[in-house]
């Protein structure tokens, strides 16, 4: 399962909001290759659900997943920071064996 806190959650509505997005769309969650440990997390609205997409609901919101990169968030949580030490969305993933310092890419 991928789960969204609360942050990310008032977060996401925020941003729907601003752009005008309605209910017919949702949170596309990915993996993709990059980034100095190897692998980046992306994030989009969509409103188009993909064969072998995986679906889960937390806290109001509808996340989508590609099954192969399922295999990787697995578990993971979605959260949003506004701290001093940088500001935007969050993959808390316990699968990640290690991040890069800006917390952007990870490796298993």
């Amino acid at each position: 399962m991928i789960t969204v806190s609360e942050r990310a959650a008032k977060q996401i509505y925020t941003l729907m909001k601003n752009e005008n997005l309605n209910e017919e769309y949702f949170v596309r969650v990915s993996v993709v290759g990059g980034g100095c440990s190897g692998l980046s997390y992306k994030m989009d609205f969509d409103n188009e659900n993909q064969e072998n997409d995986q679906i889960f609901e937390s806290n109001g919101y509808k996340v989508v997943c590609d099954m192969k990169s399922f295999l990787y968030l697995c578990g993971t949580e979605l959260d949003f920071t506004d701290g001093l030490n940088g500001k935007g969305f969050q993959f808390n993933n316990p699968n990640a064996n290690r991040t890069c310092g800006c917390g952007e890419s990870f490796a298993v």
